[in-house]
């Protein structure tokens, strides 16, 4: 729908006024106000649109629509659950409840007259009574059962129109008044005589009702209406119609015109007759399920009652006029849910405009002969989808949280929202389309107001194998297009902060594993991972990425988390000399490469055998480094945070660590206070060693056998986000495996899973993995 439909009343004055010379049929907007990019209005039309609602009166709470208008106030009816019957004047908002039971409906006038009766649908009424909102005077009450009449209108604060049966399946028209206990009862003359089925809900103008009826025999039946002059008692004019229409077809008179609906072509159409000519237009509405029509001067006003937070754009949604002389249009409000014919030709109607907001508005002629919507009385909300905030953390820990929700409300949900998350390093995003329907599914929907997502920190998509998000500044932007296409579509932007502590196998930057493979020819690749929640499996995000060449010149590369203070997760290699080498790590999310120039940390590496670090077995927080050397010694370097000189010299912890052929640092898998070390032995059977925080193992705790069948187990740290470090096995043949830890020292691991996690390339297989 067009942001035309935001115009302002003296905007629409002046364009309605600027086309009455404009030949039939043609259609002219109004024009169109600016549509802000980060709101639905600017402050300044935000804030005329206050002052609007503020100088109107409060439009009942819970009013389900308005029932009926009047001059000096009009009717709402409460909800389902609330089916009261309201007066509220316009004047100072009081109001006064007529009933608060279903069991009774109610008729408009189109003045201060509000008719109630004796059962729930008007056409049934059989004792009415009327009241005089205006004078707050006792209620005229007419027993039309004793006339064996029913009721079809009221036509002035002591009279009415109702039916009265005939034997012979005719009816007759009476005019029934009551003047005091007198009641007076006269037959409408001039009507054909074999009408029958009466109805209308056109209030009585200038003295003259319009009233519908069938005629014809009950195959064939036809029908007509009639303008009833109500002083006189007989129909002045009458006009044939193909149907006879339906006790809620819309009925409607003017000074100028009558106007009914027409359903015989198979298509809805208003028909509209000149009186003084007989003239008569048809105007097409195609087949809108339902809709409203009213006369207001010579134009005529049509559209399809909707809520404001429908799922879909109804035809012919938005208020219409159509002057009957010159066949301009014009669209007088964005939308309409109820409305009830006023005094002296108005419409007062329950909807709302996106410069004014919600409310009742009153239709009517001015000066210049152009239709107006005036606001009479507000609710206070806006109509245009409006922004409310957003609950969005400014710092997102997934160190702390597994999943957070991020959400923003607005003033209704009936919209398709189109989400983006960026990382500013990287311009890496994160898409989402959420068609929100609060009504049916609920789907991204907390509240009415409040939408969003539960973001378990991936990127690329929303799918559980997306790329774990990196670490650091992010934006957030939304753009929201209503569903129901009323009002301009609104967009909003914000920002936050992803933060982690450095993990041990963590290169770039975004709190998932990463593992390093070097292939026979010494290339070095980086694969990132994530954990697929619905499978509950292992997975690389996406292919791998070369780290570097070169590196088969090296006996022995390790991970060994951060162990130079720049809070990354740093690598050593041992070169064929014995020499150590320290290759730091980047941290850098945006870079393929996730290390330093390497930087010497010395030589005499050769004597040992076996090397291993990223657990913090001192319990200062920073990464260890432990190797055996062929003795069977197990020797401690104790990280320093230092990147020229990142380990201090070594202590030696234990004696006979020469019949395992395997160590890997774990990081705390066991629940303990320090980190871990499991050693596989020569029979191919694990063993646990728990950190007690000093640098020394508690006694070894056997975890199982069979674990010669891989070549490289790697302590990778939480690869499953459940906050307990996991390890990952890998093996000739394609076999490639991942061991959830459980926190529990007597079993540490889950049974194994199946990754593709180093799986699935092509050129030389891997020799080293870390």
């Amino acid at each position: 729908m067009s942001t035309e439909r935001a115009a302002t009343r003296r905007h629409l004055a002046a364009a309605v006024t600027a086309v009455l010379a404009v030949t039939l049929g043609t259609l002219v907007a109004a024009p169109a106000t600016a549509a802000p990019t980060s709101a639905a209005a600017s402050a300044e039309q935000q804030a005329e649109q206050q002052a609007e609602q503020q100088a109107a009166v409060p439009y009942p709470v819970g009013a389900s629509a308005v029932a009926a208008a009047g001059t000096t106030g009009f009717l709402t009816r409460g909800s389902y659950e609330k089916p009261e019957l309201r007066w509220t004047r316009y004047a100072d908002g009081t109001s006064t409840v007529l009933s608060s039971t279903s069991d009774y409906g109610v008729d408009g006038t189109g003045s201060d007259v509000v008719v109630v009766g004796d059962a729930p649908a008007p056409f049934e009424f059989r004792v009415v009574k009327l009241h005089d909102m205006a004078t707050g005077a006792a209620p005229v009450e007419i027993d039309l059962g004793a006339l064996g009449a029913t009721y079809v209108k009221a036509v002035s604060p002591t009279s009415v129109l109702a039916q009265v049966a005939k034997d012979d399946g005719t009816a007759e028209l009476h005019l029934v008044a009551k003047n005091g206990d007198a009641v007076t009862d006269h037959e409408v003359t001039g009507l054909p005589a074999d009408a029958r089925d009466f109805f209308t809900n056109a209030p009585a103008l200038n003295g003259a009702a319009l009233v519908g009826y069938a005629t014809g025999p009950a195959d064939t039946e036809t029908g007509g209406r009639a303008v009833v002059d109500i002083t006189t008692g007989a129909a002045i004019e009458t006009y044939g119609t193909p149907e006879p229409g339906y006790l809620s077809a819309p009925l409607t008179l003017s000074a100028t015109h009558v106007a009914w609906t027409d359903y015989s072509a198979g298509d809805v159409s208003v028909v509209a007759v000149e009186r003084s000519t007989g003239k008569e237009q048809r105007i097409s509405l195609g087949h809108p399920e339902e809709f409203h029509v009213n006369l207001v001067g010579n134009w005529v006003t049509y559209a399809a009652p909707s809520k404001l937070t429908d799922g879909w754009e109804p035809p012919l949604q938005a208020v219409t006029a159509k002057n009957l002389t010159t066949g301009a249009t014009v669209e007088l409000m964005d939308y309409m849910s109820s409305a009830a014919p006023g005094p002296d030709g108005s419409l007062l109607v329950r909807g709302g405009t996106v410069a004014q907001g919600e409310g009742l508005y009153r239709l009517s002629v001015g000066e210049g002969a152009a239709p107006t919507a005036e606001l009479v009385a507000s609710t206070g909300e806006p109509t245009a989808l409006t922004y409310l905030g957003a609950q969005v953390p400014s710092v997102i820990d997934f160190d702390r949280d597994r999943e957070v929700e991020l959400r923003w409300r607005m003033s209704r949900l009936n919209a398709t929202v189109h989400l983006k998350l960026t990382h500013q390093q990287t311009g890496r995003t994160l898409f989402r389309t959420m068609v929100l329907d609060r009504e049916s599914s609920g789907q991204w929907t907390f509240d009415d107001q409040t939408f969003g997502i539960t973001w378990q920190g991936n990127l690329d998509d929303f799918s559980p194998t997306g790329q774990s998000a990196f670490n650091g500044d992010y934006t957030w932007e939304f753009r929201a297009v209503p569903r129901n296409g009323i009002g301009p579509e609104l967009k909003q932007a914000g920002a936050f902060k992803v933060v982690r502590k450095p993990a041990a196998h963590d290169y770039s930057d975004n709190g998932s594993p990463d593992l390093l493979a070097r292939d026979s020819s010494g290339r070095l690749w980086r694969v990132d991972t994530n954990f697929d929640t619905y499978k509950n499996r292992f997975t690389p995000t996406h292919e791998r990425h070369e780290a570097g060449y070169g590196y088969q010149i090296y006996n022995r590369m390790e991970s060994v988390g951060d162990v130079a203070g720049s809070s990354a997760a740093d690598m050593v290699a041992r070169d064929k000399d014995g020499v150590l080498w320290l290759y730091q790590g980047t941290g850098s999310s945006s870079s393929y490469y996730p290390f330093q120039s390497r930087v010497r940390v010395g030589g005499g590496w050769q004597i040992y055998d076996k090397l291993t670090g990223g657990s913090d077995l001192t319990g200062d927080g920073r990464a260890d480094l432990v190797a055996t050397d062929t003795s069977g010694g197990l020797y401690l370097y104790k990280g320093t945070g230092n990147a020229s000189a990142p380990f201090a010299p070594r202590v030696k912890i234990g004696w006979g660590w020469g019949i395992y052929n395997q160590l890997t640092a774990t990081g705390n898998i066991a629940g303990a206070t320090a980190g871990d070390l499991v050693a596989r032995d020569k029979d191919g059977v694990l063993w646990l060693y728990l950190g007690n925080g000093d640098g020394t193992f508690a006694s070894r705790v056997k975890i199982g056998g069979g674990w010669n069948a891989y070549t490289h187990v790697v302590g990778i740290g939480d690869g499953d986000k459940d906050g307990r470090p996991d390890l990952y096995a890998y093996g000739p043949n394609n076999s490639s495996y991942f061991y959830a830890g459980t926190g529990d020292w007597r079993a540490p691991f889950t049974t194994r899973t199946p990754t593709e996690v180093l799986l699935g390339h092509e050129g030389p297989s891997y020799d080293h993995v870390s």
